[in-house]
């Protein structure tokens, strides 16, 4: 399986793709919707599944001497790396922003989303949500992406709108926190966070490896 996973990062992955990891810093934007950075990291990862469709990567990978659940694994494999690696740029920033720039008065006063813990946890989400409809949706047929990924892009601003207009909510102040302040809800929806994106990830795997076991190439 690293064998697999080594020809995605070498070969499948565009050079773009990696370079939109960086789009993580925009955790430290002030006055901006920070979670798109995940779409972009997102938009990063469909430009190398559309360039490994032009290149018939999936023909070429069942060619080799693997399972089709193998060339499945890799695919998301790949996908799961990308999203990590932009995940751990958003992680350390946030944590810069909730310890040395807790106080920032132009963080202080920004009214859309704080970079908190609640905030990495929706960013697993989207992630989450990114492999069960687009890169599950792309094993329904093996070469359809757009479709997949046009209703990736609603879902995910549906999400990103409402966690930025969550904390406006009377009651709900508290998933804005700064610093470690309410530190208990915090670490509970972060943990909510990852255990969605294991969960939609791992799902999207199964049915991805059941549909494309039904695809003659």
């Amino acid at each position: 399986m690293s064998a697999l996973l080594k020809k995605e990062l070498r070969l499948g992955a565009l050079l773009l793709t990696y370079l939109f990891i960086g789009f993580g810093l925009m955790a430290m934007i002030p006055g901006y919707p920070i979670l798109c950075g995940v779409f972009f990291i997102t938009l990063g990862i469909f430009q190398s599944f559309l360039n490994a469709r032009e290149a018939n990567d999936l023909v070429y990978s069942a060619l080799l001497p693997v399972a089709k659940a193998d060339v499945v694994k890799g695919k998301f494999l790949f996908a799961a790396f990308i999203e990590l690696a932009g995940f751990a740029v958003m992680a350390v920033l946030t944590l810069v922003r909730m310890t040395l720039l807790k106080d920032a008065p132009v963080y202080r006063q920004n009214a859309l989303m704080n970079a908190n813990l609640f905030f990495l946890g929706t960013v697993l989400l989207i992630f989450g949500l990114f492999n069960l409809i687009f890169v599950g949706g792309y094993f329904k047929t093996g070469y359809k992406l757009g479709k997949p990924f046009v209703i990736y892009i609603i879902v995910a601003f549906l999400v990103v709108g409402a966690a930025e207009a969550l904390h406006h909510v009377p009651g709900c102040g508290a998933v804005n926190a700064f610093g470690f302040d309410h530190l208990g809800l915090q670490l509970l929806l972060f943990a909510c966070g990852a255990a969605l994106y294991a969960l939609l990830t791992f799902a999207a795997y199964r049915k991805a490896c059941r549909d494309f076991e039904k695809i003659d190439l």
